[in-house]
């Protein structure tokens, strides 16, 4: 799964590479500071893709003696750091759009929006094709990585309408695609904290929700022996879950057989969930809920 990501993550290094130096020159000719915002926001998903890249190559080595619970929160890791960079952006981006707003300036050229036209198509295709694997792969680091990309998208919608606008209104109407820029941070930001909350519920081993741990314990109480869960924990490591679980099974039973179950339990919960790498059983007797 890791590789499939790494793959995501280098596209998106080579296209925002090239949209990043497209709109840069383009803005700085075309006198829209709209474009030029735009421009930093593509060479922020560079680095960002390459912060995820790093993750996704950390987060699948094997477990170590002094890391036994393996790297998978490097992923984690990876994902917050692109969430503050997204907050970044639009925080940098907002002071300079201010900024262009209080300083006069020309008006954008036309062509600079058959540009964003580009932009906005090809940004959009990568941040749909990057989601995709980010959702097929269970990797929050690559599902920032594609908000990353779509706000790119955003952007440089903002920006074709910024622009739209200050062409049509005419003298006036120049800093029309700065207003737009601004516009388009607060959607950035929104992401860029979304995301960084749902990473550090993952960095405080947050429960991840009913849907895998009602699927952990279905296919544990489904083993024969098990009589009860008494208990089940699961917590997010990167792309993959760990799961600590009290199995009762019955008290007369000796503890070679209690172990042997114990096994089959970690065994099932393994081949039936391949998202969760780790099980730690704990074996109790059965007690009457009454």
């Amino acid at each position: 799964m890791a590789e499939k990501g790494i793959r995501a993550a280098q596209l998106g290094i080579l296209i925002n590479t090239l949209l990043a130096m497209a709109k840069l020159l383009a803005g700085v000719i075309g006198n829209s500071y709209a474009l030029i915002a735009d421009a930093v926001e593509s060479g922020s998903d560079v680095f960002s893709s390459i912060i995820v890249m790093s993750g996704l190559k950390i987060a699948r080595r094997d477990p170590t003696d002094e890391f036994p619970f393996g790297f998978g929160r490097a992923e984690t890791l990876a994902t917050a750091v692109v969430a503050l960079m997204l907050i970044g952006t639009a925080i940098g981006i907002a002071i300079e759009a201010v900024r262009e707003i209080r300083t006069p300036h020309h008006m954008p050229a036309p062509w600079t929006l058959f540009v964003l036209a580009v932009v906005v198509t090809v940004k959009w295709l990568v941040s749909r094709r990057v989601h995709a694997v980010g959702v097929e792969t269970g990797s929050g680091a690559i599902e920032a990585d594609a908000w990353h990309h779509l706000s790119d998208a955003i952007t440089s919608t903002a920006a074709f309408f910024g622009i739209s606008i200050a062409l049509l209104g005419g003298p006036g109407w120049e800093h029309a695609d700065d207003w737009a820029a601004l516009l388009a941070t607060s959607v950035i930001a929104f992401n860029g904290v979304r995301i960084l909350r749902s990473a550090l519920r993952d960095l405080m081993d947050a429960s991840p929700g009913d849907e895998i741990v009602q699927s952990v314990r279905t296919v544990s109480e489904r083993v024969p022996e098990v009589l009860a869960i008494e208990k089940l924990l699961v917590r997010r490591s990167g792309m993959f879950y760990l799961v600590d679980i009290h199995v009762q099974a019955a008290p007369s039973m000796p503890l070679s057989n209690a172990h042997s179950l114990g096994g089959r339990v970690k065994a099932e919960i393994l081949q039936a969930l391949p998202q969760v790498r780790h099980v730690l059983v704990h074996m109790e007797p059965f007690t009457s809920p009454g």
